[in-house]
């Protein structure tokens, strides 16, 4: 019973220790700014910034610098996704009241609709190969309480869509960088929120948190063996990363605010990140960044290669 105990309390030190940030987070942009997307090459990012009370979409340098405004329009531009090969933004419009995703070059010309607007589209992200917008339909039609959603993937070419999971809420799809698997968020229940993987066909689909606390936000590391996610498990929503199996559960920066939409850096070397904050005057958001923490060698070695089944 003894060296049971023993097992049982170092088992918990272990996981206590993994969650435990080494760095301080550093702010980024000072000024409203939110859900930023990296360029191809890393050096620049697409964001969300809110301008006279809407929300309009700036390009500017890795370190925040060098601030260059697109196009500025009367209704609100959310949720920007820059494609791997640069040669578009993916964002949602949300004109007439509508959320339709849309796709620009990055000096905004060549703006274009690549969804029906009958269909409330949020959240795009990219294939590896620039030639597919994944995408979900909004799980907030009547809050608090979730709707169902779906999500969907749509091809550039010839503009058509498919459903890849549905059933429940499926929110936030991000695509490994090989392509063969997708991580998204799951409803399990009215109130928890968890991280799901799944073939990129849709099947396999696994629950990896498995969490009580409300996790959300994936995305994969650009050399596909880590996922980085937001999650409320210490209180306020804070950023972590973990294997792709879900073992080794790190916390990267132990921020105030809610911290939420984390983002790779290209070397996988930081994560970037939005932390909003309420004042007397309300919320108010910034991008911050914080290291991304080193795994534990041993439990990054015994991660399995191959795609849930």
């Amino acid at each position: 019973m003894i060296a049971k105990a023993l097992l049982v309390a170092a088992a918990t030190l272990a996981m206590t220790a993994s969650a435990v940030a080494r760095t301080p987070a550093t702010r980024i942009t000072h000024g409203e700014y939110s859900d930023l997307s990296f360029s191809p090459d890393g050096k620049r990012m697409v964001a969300v910034a809110l301008r006279e009370g809407r929300e309009q979409l700036a390009i500017m340098n890795f370190d925040g610098g060098d601030e260059r405004a697109l196009p500025t329009t009367s209704f609100d531009r959310e949720d920007p996704a820059w494609s791997p090969d640069g040669r578009l933004i993916a964002y949602v419009s949300k004109e007439n009241n509508g959320e339709v995703i849309h796709v620009m070059r990055p000096d905004g010309s060549n703006d274009v609709a690549l969804t029906p607007s009958s269909r409330r589209a949020i959240h795009p992200s990219w294939s590896p190969d620039s030639r597919a917008v994944l995408y979900c339909t909004d799980d907030d039609l009547s809050p608090p309480k979730k709707n169902d959603s779906e999500i969907y993937a749509v091809d550039l070419a010839g503009r058509r869509g498919r459903a890849i999971i549905t059933g429940g809420v499926n929110t936030f799809p991000n695509l490994s960088p090989d392509g063969r698997r997708i991580v998204f968020r799951k409803m399990v229940g009215e109130t928890n929120s968890e991280v799901w993987v799944a073939n990129r066909d849709g099947s396999g689909q696994r629950n990896l948190t498995n969490d009580p606390a409300f996790d959300g936000w994936p995305e994969w590391s650009p050399d596909g063996r880590r996922i980085t996610f937001a999650s409320n498990r210490a209180g306020n929503h804070k950023i972590y990363t973990m294997n792709r199996d879900g073992s080794d559960v790190q916390l990267v920066a132990d921020t105030e605010g809610r911290g939420t939409a984390p983002k790779w850096t290209k070397d996988g070397a930081r994560i970037f990140f939005t932390i909003c904050k309420r004042g007397a005057l309300g919320a108010s958001c910034d991008i911050y960044s914080g290291a991304a923490p080193q795994p534990s060698r041993r439990r990054l070695d015994r991660v399995v290669e191959e795609p849930p089944r």
